[in-house]
C-alpha cells in the first residue's frame, strides 16, 4: 500500500530546518551524505520548513520511494530546532507531532526517591 507508514521500524526526525523545495532525490540525499544513515531501510524520515506548517515524510517501499506532504491550515508543528541532527522517535511522539504536540512531554508523576518510605 502506497504510504503505509505504520510498517516502518524507525521513525526519524531531521531537526532544525530543511529547504522544502527539495524533492525525494534531494532529502534522500540529506539522510545519506548528513547523517550516514540508510534511506532504502524500512525507516520514515520526516522533514520540516522553517515556519513550521509543513512537513515531507521520505519512506522506500519495495519498489520505489514515496513522497508524503502535509500542509497545516491552522497551527504549527512543535518541531525540535536546537541542533542539525536526525533523531530517531517512537511511534508515540510520531502521533503527538502529527497532533501538534511536543515530542518531549513532560511526565506527571515524579519517580520516588530511593531508600524513602511514602
Amino acid at each position: 500500500m502506497i504510504g503505509d507508514v505504520s510498517r516502518t521500524e524507525n521513525i526519524y526526525i531531521v531537526c532544525g530546518y530543511t529547504d522544502m523545495r527539495k524533492a525525494i532525490d534531494g532529502l534522500a540525499a540529506i539522510v545519506q551524505q548528513n547523517f550516514k544513515l540508510d534511506v532504502f531501510s524500512e525507516s520514515l524520515f520526516l522533514f520540516c520548513r522553517k515556519r513550521c506548517d509543513r512537513i515531507k515524510a521520505l519512506l522506500w517501499e519495495e519498489d520505489g520511494f514515496v513522497l508524503l506532504y502535509k500542509r497545516l491550515e491552522n497551527g504549527k508543528y512543535k518541531w525540535p530546532r536546537d541542533r542539525v541532527e536526525a533523531k530517531q522517535i517512537t511511534k508515540q511522539e510520531f502521533r503527538w507531532l502529527l497532533e501538534g504536540l511536543s515530542i518531549e512531554q513532560k511526565t506527571a508523576i515524579k519517580p520516588a526517591k530511593t531508600g524513602t518510605i511514602c
